[in-house]
């Protein structure tokens, strides 16, 4: 039987797309184009990035995986230079709101600080 840290990973992942679609949902309010495309370009920008890493993780920790210290280390600029890439094209061309894709962009930052919390309390709870 599965923990709930063998379920971690697979948990934060689902839990991105939650957050990203009531954060895209919440900038409807504000019925402004800039700002949801900014909310929901960042967000995916956010979240491809977590999975890019996630899974350059699993290869270079995977001991069958093949993958060496060099090559996640390009894989690491690449994936960098790609987010800088979409980052730009939606700022300059896109005309994103910089507020909105500051919003976006967090998905992964909220999601990993709410998963901190609840074990935390969760922990704290079970202890006493």
């Amino acid at each position: 039987m599965p923990t709930s840290d063998d379920q971690l990973l697979t948990d934060l992942a689902r839990r991105n797309w939650w957050i990203w679609g009531a954060l895209v949902l919440l900038s409807l309010l504000w019925r402004s184009r800039p700002v949801t495309l900014g909310v929901a370009g960042g967000g995916l920008v956010a979240i491809g990035g977590f999975c890019w890493l996630h899974r350059s993780l699993a290869g270079l920790l995977n001991p069958s995986g093949g993958r060496t210290r060099r090559g996640f280390q390009f894989s690491s600029v690449i994936r960098l230079m790609a987010l800088a890439a979409a980052l730009f094209l939606l700022l300059v061309p896109g005309r994103a709101h910089p507020v909105g894709l500051a919003v976006g962009v967090s998905v992964v930052v909220i999601n990993l600080v709410w998963t901190a919390l609840t074990r935390l309390f969760k922990d704290r709870t079970l202890d006493g």
